[in-house]
């Protein structure tokens, strides 16, 4: 620890900190901008500049290092005149259109502007940028970029996809993807990641609420609606609740109260997608399959091997994702259950994550004959239409779901997390190949949020090694160990750090809650509450799948359920969809 002084008031800090990690932690608020906690340090937007006695210049808190004894100004007339000019500086050259832009109420620049007092901006902006929106997923407006490199970082460090970097120089520099070509040619992976690093309205989720809302207005259309485990554990940050508050029951209702035909939970998906996946890794097992088996739920990971590991496309689950299958369900078993024609169903899948809405386009994905799902939107869209639809979301009673596409077990739920997926199975495999009942069903060793978890399940006599990644940097990192000849038999991948509780879907978190809130492990919790407080928590057990088959796909891996619960993959090259 060393001993500093800021404002005149004695701190400790620990040594080699930041004056900016030591002002946080002494409860001082420093403002930042192009700052974002384990992503982006690089000092290079000046917003956060504090005074230290002695020094010739005014310093970037951000990277600048505590030492001993050091006396730190953070709201000195010289600190605060200079923040106003580089946050006027940074508005002189931002398309101020806040009352319609996406991130009004959540953009960190308008903050900044309010509680530095700026009213006037005394530049004339002269930003015209243009609007990058071919990609199915994410739309780039390079009109209110602040040139942050926030959003590098996320895409080049942090998920090492680079498909975004900076071009050209001085005052002609934009940030893009190669060559000026719109990311929907890029290697882009759809995650969403750069969105949420994003803090102003340059980069957002493609819009499908209005696809959604003509649908639920077409009295020919029967609408169905599905959400995804992570969007419990987040949809109420929207509405003004803590991160981390469980909100199953209210989401259910508020999707009711849209208007739509039925109310139905992707955690069935889930259950569904574990009976499948499974019996493949158990027939991979046992019959000399191709090992290690590699999950498929992530659509963004999946685009990532598409582009970068052709050699290894053999190894994944041929399984569609939960929400897939869900989709896929509704047109074959529910719309023959209630004689309805899979044209007329209309399914809407309200997902954590921006990369389900290229997967929803992929034309291999329509067993029926028409898109097992017909439109994606965010959490953030979700909450959106709920806002414009005049519900008081926080006022709702907890309603339940559809039955039999809306049961689930505890399984199903922690899909929405890294590591939930491989424990869901685990659950199962290893009752199935054993026959016996677990008597602990809890696989801590695949929780949390290292960059890669490892663990040795012996089943029966035989052991087996299973490895856990979350975000594609450490899917790089894992597969390689593959190429190199590290033996594993079943690996869970997902595209987003932390899984789909940070999907590129999810509510914003501004730079200054990720400096004190561990909002990822709040997320988490909330899944993993939920599943321990389920009578069910095996996807096996859960009565409606054992229904679903009884009824339709016979068993898992039947010939009909391969025909409408799995799918293939496509080699892509290093660029192009």
């Amino acid at each position: 620890m060393v001993n500093i002084k800021i404002n005149g008031m004695a701190v400790q800090a620990e040594d080699n900190s930041t004056v900016l990690e030591a002002a946080t932690k002494a409860g001082i608020h420093i403002p930042t901008l192009c700052h974002l906690k384990d992503i982006n340090q690089i000092g290079a937007c000046r917003v956060c500049l504090v005074e230290i006695k002695g020094a010739r210049a005014l310093a970037a808190s951000c990277v600048m290092p505590v030492s001993e004894g050091m006396e730190i100004f953070t709201n000195s007339p010289a600190v605060r005149q200079a923040r106003r000019s580089t946050v006027q500086l940074i508005l002189s050259n931002h398309n101020i259109e806040c009352l319609t832009c996406p991130r009004n109420g959540t953009c960190e620049l308008q903050t900044l502007t309010r509680d530095l007092g700026i009213d006037t901006v005394g530049f004339e902006c002269t930003n015209d940028g243009k609007i990058d929106d071919l990609s199915p997923s994410v739309v780039r407006d390079a009109s209110k970029c602040v040139l942050c490199r926030r959003c590098i970082a996320a895409c080049g460090e942090i998920q090492k996809i680079g498909a975004i970097s900076v071009q050209n120089r001085g005052y002609r520099t934009t940030i893009g993807a190669a060559f000026g070509m719109p990311l929907a040619d890029s290697n882009c992976v759809n995650c969403g990641q750069c969105i949420n690093a994003c803090p102003v309205g340059a980069l957002y989720e493609k819009d499908s609420t209005k696809e959604v809302w003509d649908a639920i207005a077409d009295s020919e259309k029967h609408v169905v609606i599905q959400a995804a485990p992570a969007v419990r554990a987040a949809l109420g940050e929207e509405f003004g609740l803590p991160i981390g508050t469980n909100v199953t029951g209210k989401m259910a209702a508020a999707m009711r109260r849209l208007g739509v035909d039925k109310v139905f939970d992707t955690n069935f998906g889930a259950d569904l997608t574990i009976m499948e996946e499974g019996t493949e890794f158990i027939d991979r097992l046992q019959n000399g399959g191709k090992l290690p088996l590699i999950t498929s739920c992530s659509p963004g990971w999946i685009k990532f091997c598409e582009h970068n590991y052709h050699d290894l496309l053999d190894n994944l689950s041929s399984c569609k994702s939960p929400h897939e299958m869900e989709g896929a369900v509704i047109k074959s078993y529910y719309a023959k259950k209630e004689g309805i024609d899979p044209k007329d169903i209309f399914v809407v899948s309200v997902m954590p994550c921006t990369a389900k809405k290229f997967e929803a386009k992929r034309e291999e994905l329509a067993s029926s004959g028409y898109p097992d799902v017909d439109a994606v939107i965010t959490t953030r869209e979700l909450a959106t239409m709920i806002k414009s639809a005049g519900i008081e979301f926080n006022l709702l009673p907890d309603e339940g779901f559809d039955e039999m596409l809306g049961d689930y077990s505890g399984a199903g739920v922690i899909f929405g997390v890294t590591g939930g997926v491989m424990e869901a199975a685990l659950r199962t495999v290893a009752e199935v190949v054993t026959g016996d009942k677990l008597e602990n069903i809890d696989f801590t060793e695949v929780r949390g949020f290292s960059g890669i978890k490892e663990a040795t399940v012996n089943l029966k006599g035989q052991d087996v090694k299973v490895a856990v990644a979350h975000g594609t940097a450490a899917a790089q990192e894992l597969l390689n160990k593959v190429r190199a000849g590290e033996k594993y038999d079943f690996i869970e991948i997902m595209g987003c750090p932390g899984g789909c509780i940070n999907g590129g879907g999810q509510p914003h978190v501004s730079a200054k809650t990720r400096r004190t809130v561990d909002y990822k492990t709040l997320r988490a919790k909330a899944l993993y509450d939920e599943d321990s407080a389920k009578v069910i928590r095996k996807s096996h057990e859960n009565p409606s799948i054992k229904k679903l088959y009884e009824e339709y796909f016979e068993k898992p891996g039947s010939h009909v359920a391969h025909e409408i619960l799995h799918t293939h993959y496509i080699a892509r090259d290093k660029f192009g969809k």
